[in-house]
């Protein structure tokens, strides 16, 4: 359920960042916030033990320890009243990101693209003693006095956290073909450029040179999800960015969003949120904040 319905919510912005990059060491840190929060960069948490929970667009996850979890910009974000978390927080952005070699670009958009699908990650005791060592290097490396390339070291060791994450994701799933694996990083570029213009499974797997079946028993192997409910999770996440961070008539978001009229996306949009446009607008957040 969406945050808040019963009264409407003040919304806060990340502060601009210097470099577009940080990260900070997280002991017994109680993570309460008034507000919830929307995210002006990337986010990766490291929980190594924690208490509470953390909301994300609307879905709600447990805080135990030992996990992952991947939020993206623009996602709004809180956590529970007495949260605690021990580990690693890492903000970036893209201009940021960009100062990583290009071979990693694939393992950011399978994480972050979609991040609804990849919020929680759980990695073996294995993995996430090796994520440990490489976030408390990061950490040294930010602080340090700066050198010469300092922000390029650390561009790298990201590279490598991104590549280890996404070999966490890939083990969690059953075993599939790597070809399969490419062909659904492919999708996931393509939904994240197309979605607003493309609804339908059956013109991605055209774009892809695939079967529309194909395309979607590959999504669920890889993610669980068809990709029918991937396209409509950006889409239902897109609108109600706009529905909250906007004071454009459901008029004009229907139309930005490529339906044929504002009554096929109310209905699209109740049938996903279980709100039409209007009360999710209403209940969820003051306009302008």
């Amino acid at each position: 359920m969406p945050l808040g319905l019963s009264a409407p919510l003040n919304i806060f912005r990340e502060s601009t960042i210097n470099n577009s990059f940080s990260i900070e060491r997280l002991d017994n840190r109680a993570m309460n916030s008034d507000f919830p929060g929307r995210l002006s960069y990337h986010r990766i948490l490291l929980v190594e033990k924690g208490r509470g929970s953390i909301t994300v667009d609307g879905g709600t996850f447990e805080v135990h320890g030992e996990e992952v979890f991947l939020l993206a910009k623009g996602q709004i974000y809180i956590f529970k009243a007495s949260s605690v978390v021990t580990g690693y927080v890492i903000c970036f952005g893209d201009c940021f990101w960009e100062k990583a070699p290009a071979s990693a670009s694939n393992c950011k958009a399978v994480l972050f693209n979609n991040a609804a699908v990849n919020q929680c990650l759980q990695p073996e005791e294995n993995e996430l003693q090796e994520l440990q060592l490489l976030f408390q290097a990061l950490l040294r490396e930010y602080e340090a006095p700066a050198y010469n390339n300092q922000v390029d070291a650390m561009a790298a060791y990201l590279k490598i956290i991104m590549i280890k994450l996404a070999n966490v994701r890939m083990t969690e799933e059953a075993t599939f073909d790597s070809q399969d694996y490419v062909l659904y990083r492919k999708f996931l570029d393509l939904l994240s450029a197309q979605y607003k213009q493309l609804h339908e499974v059956s013109d991605y797997a055209e774009m892809l040179g695939v079967a529309p079946r194909r395309l979607s028993d590959l999504c669920r192997r890889c993610c669980r999800n068809s990709a029918k409910e991937l396209i409509t999770g950006q889409i239902v996440a897109e609108a109600k960015r706009a529905l909250q961070f906007s004071a454009s008539p459901v008029k004009e978001i229907a139309y930005l969003l490529n339906f044929s009229s504002p009554e096929q996306f109310s209905h699209f949009f109740k049938k996903n949120t279980h709100f039409s446009p209007a009360s999710y607008r209403s209940q969820f957040i003051s306009i302008g904040q």
